[in-house]
């Protein structure tokens, strides 16, 4: 393994350019070569990043030499094949969140994975910002007591277009993939798998979710309310809620962003830490750190744990059914 590692990037999308704009930030790894199904796709991607190979195939891509490791930023229903496709090349693998279609596709993939002794990880980027990491220490430390409520929501607006990828079913589109899956994984973060599940989903007009309202409950007694919605832009906060404080978190809290600690008596402590670029890299440190570690997984977004969060977007979509 180089000191720098090669990225390989499988899809030319939005998240793939966010991912590559942001790889400059880090000196852990450099976009070496993107792959795409059309080689002009490729070639204005590469140009636009600087970016030396060029594939015409997701093949060749999880092929070349100097890809060390590989990031799937296709659309959701293509996470499974694109990613079995870079293992079974003997690749490291990054995934677009949400990881898989569902938990069995997930379960496919970390199997294979563990078999092949390979490393893989969802790219849930919000686990490696750093208000997150304080976010942690508070917890580890009990500040916040015994936690009672976990409430998120993220709510973008979209034009009626049925060609979008999240309207169009053939694409994996719907809120909570998308968009509710930050919430979910927030809520999982803090206080794990939920053992009950209370929902209200409503379908967009191409019948995909549209709004998806989630109630968990949990065996300590804890609480999650969380909300995602493809018809309006929601302030897209969070806020943990203990017996001793709170953390209240401020606007698109799944990016990089500030919050306040807020004791009981109400003294409020402020944490807003500097940040560069969009965020996305920190979760290719991670990945860097990991890889030089010998690790198979990251211990801040674990393969079961991922699973975990699937299995529980597979039951909130099955209540719509």
């Amino acid at each position: 393994m180089t000191d720098s590692l090669g990225w390989g990037l499988i899809g030319t999308g939005g998240i793939a350019e966010t991912f590559a704009a942001d790889l400059p930030l880090t000196d852990s790894g450099r976009a070496v070569a993107v792959g795409s199904r059309r080689q002009d796709s490729a070639d204005r991607f590469a140009d636009l990043f600087d970016i030396p190979n060029r594939h015409a195939s997701y093949e060749k891509l999880v092929n070349d030499p100097d890809v060390d490791v590989v990031y799937v930023a296709t659309p959701h229903p293509m996470h499974h094949g694109n990613a079995l496709l870079a293992l079974r090349a003997g690749k490291p693998v990054l995934v677009e969140k949400a990881f898989t279609m569902n938990a069995a596709e997930a379960k496919d993939l970390v199997v294979t994975a563990r078999a092949e002794g390979l490393f893989l990880m969802e790219a849930m980027w919000t686990r490696f910002l750093p208000h997150i990491a304080e976010i942690r220490r508070l917890l580890a430390e009990g500040a916040l007591g015994d936690v009672v409520t976990v409430t998120a929501d993220h709510g973008q607006w979209f034009a009626k277009d049925p060609g979008f990828r999240l309207f169009a079913p053939e694409l994996g589109g719907g809120a909570l993939l998308d968009l509710g899956v930050y919430p979910v994984s927030f809520a999982s973060m803090v206080l794990g798998k939920p053992d009950r599940i209370g929902t209200l989903v409503d379908p967009a007009f191409t019948g995909v979710d549209g709004q998806t309202s989630m109630l968990f409950g949990y065996a300590s007694g804890a609480q999650a309310v969380l909300t995602c919605t493809l018809s309006a832009k929601s302030p897209a906060r969070a806020a943990i809620v203990g017996t001793d404080a709170r953390i209240e978190l401020d606007g698109n809290f799944y990016g990089p962003t500030s919050f306040a600690l807020i004791t009981r008596t109400g003294e409020r402590t402020e944490f807003d830490a500097p940040h560069e670029g969009r965020g996305l890299w920190h979760e290719a440190n991670e990945v860097a750190r990991c890889l030089r570690a010998g690790l198979l997984e990251s211990p801040l977004m674990p393969l079961d744990e991922t699973i975990s969060i699937m299995e529980t977007m597979d039951e909130v979509l099955a209540s719509a059914s």
